[in-house]
């Protein structure tokens, strides 16, 4: 039962080991935030999710070793959340989508959970 549980936890420690590699000295800040990255990983209680995030915290730092890690802009979520209005067939649906992007209500945080934007559309009462 030991040698079991020795097994599942092998993968989690090679992937710890692996990934720190990544860290290249010199490389100050991208550094700093694996560093950082992997301080938030160690808080995780599963094994298995554990695992998951010091390997996405090495993808990250080699992506951005490689340039291929976008810097959080403002536009560019703004141009994410316009492009998700896309998946929407009807024009209707579509224009309150760009319009809950670009406008309405806000409230919340990320850190809260989710921001809600909301819009008020009026639409007519049908006749009877």
């Amino acid at each position: 039962m030991r040698l079991l549980s020795l097994a599942r936890c092998l993968p989690a420690v090679l992937l710890a080991t692996a990934g720190a590699a990544y860290a290249a000295p010199g490389d100050g800040a991208r550094s700093h935030t694996y560093q950082q990255d992997r301080a938030a990983c160690a808080q995780i209680s599963s094994a298995e999710s554990k695992a998951a995030c010091i390997h996405e915290a090495g993808a990250a730092q080699q992506a951005a070793r490689n340039g291929q890690l976008a810097s959080a802009e403002p536009g560019n979520y703004d141009n994410n959340a316009l492009q998700r209005c896309a998946s929407f067939t009807d024009a209707a649906d579509k224009a309150a989508c760009v319009d809950r992007v670009r406008g309405g209500n806000t409230q919340g945080s990320v850190s809260g959970g989710g921001v809600l934007r909301e819009t008020v559309t009026t639409v007519p009462a049908s006749p009877r």
